[in-house]
Parts: structure tokens; sequence; C-alpha cells
């Protein structure tokens, strides 16, 4: 399931949203170095809680897309690499992108909330573990039937959370609540009933 065996033009056209989302990251990280303009961007798209309280709202949003340092960036996209395809096969692109973006944002504004006004954050990694929640619904829903999803996905999921609590400098609110917040758009979107319809033939 997570194998991923196109070629580079099969992977952009076959996943779109999932091929945007690699290249925005990377194409700004890449930006992120370019002497003078490079710190600039950083700082004016980092998370900064006392300046969103200050009325930089945008900073919820913009974090998402900045990572510091290549391990940050290359963890991150290759996670967004191996998962996101079959979410964006399952869901369809529109629902990918709503459980990637909510999932960062609502990580983000979890982080203004509840951490204090100087705290700092860069990273996709709320919007990832919104994908893993998104797969934790499917595997509610499919627990009896498709036996192998449950497998492969829990232990990912759980390897995920304790990496969150054991690794330094990691924003675990973000990683939390977008994972809470991908599961719950994922049960609202892979209802059984909802399935059904999508796959109904239109007259």
């Amino acid at each position: 399931m997570f194998s991923r065996t196109e070629n580079f033009s099969q992977y952009i056209r076959l996943y779109p949203v999932v091929t945007f989302f690699l290249a925005l990251n990377i194409l700004i990280f890449v930006l992120t170095y370019i002497p003078f303009i490079g710190n600039q961007i950083y700082l004016a798209g980092m998370g900064v809680n006392y300046l969103i309280s200050a009325g930089e709202w945008w900073r919820l949003f913009t974090p998402m897309f900045l990572h510091n340092g290549i391990m940050h960036l290359l963890f991150n996209m290759f996670s967004l690499y191996l998962f996101g395809p079959e979410l964006e096969k399952i869901a369809g692109k529109a629902r990918f992108l709503t459980i990637y973006l909510l999932s960062g944002i609502f990580g983000n504004i979890a982080t203004f909330f509840l951490q204090d006004p100087g705290y700092r954050s860069v990273g996709a990694s709320g919007a990832i573990f919104g994908i893993l929640g998104a797969f934790g619904a499917l595997v509610y829903y499919t627990k009896h039937i498709l036996p192998q999803l449950r497998q492969i996905i829990v232990p990912i999921i759980i390897i995920s959370i304790i990496m969150t609590y054991l690794q330094p400098n990691i924003n675990t609110t973000a990683h939390i609540v977008g994972m809470i917040v991908g599961f719950l758009i994922g049960l609202s979107y892979f209802h059984p009933k909802r399935i059904v319809s999508w796959r109904r033939p239109k007259t």
C-alpha cells in the first residue's frame, strides 16, 4: 500500500496535490537559504505566538511551509511522499487538501492557545500527522474488512506519537492536535454511507 512504484511523471499525474505540497515545501526551503531575503522569509512566516497576538494571523498558516534545517524538511517530505498518495487516491484531491490544510492550521491554532507567548514553531508535521489521523479513521471503519491496513497503520501511529515525546524541540501540540483533526475529518469523509455515495454511478 505504501510502496511507491510510480515513475516521476506517473507520480505527478496520479497525485497532483501531494506533488504540489512537496514542491512548495522544497521551493520555500530553498528560498529561505538565499542570502538577504531568505532569513526575512523565514522570520516573516514562522509561528511566533506573541506576534500572532499582535495581529499577524497569517502565522497560523505559513509555518506549515517552513522547516528548520534539511533533516526536518527531509523527514516531513518523506512522510508526505510515502503516506500522502494513498490518502489522496482514497479520499480524492479536494478531501485530501482539506485534511492536510485543516490539520496543519488547527495544529498551529492549538499551539497558539496552549503554548506560552514566546513559543516559536515551524514545520509541516501537524499536517503530516493529520494524514496519519485520517488513516486512523479509515482503519476504524475497515478494521474487519481490511485487517492488513490496521496492522500497518496502528503501529505507525503509535510509534509516531511516542517519538513526538522522545525527540527534543518538537511541537507536540501541533502533532497531537493535527492527528486528532485528521481523525475527526476522516470519520466524516470515510463513513461507509458517504463512501457508497461517492462510488454510486452518476445517472
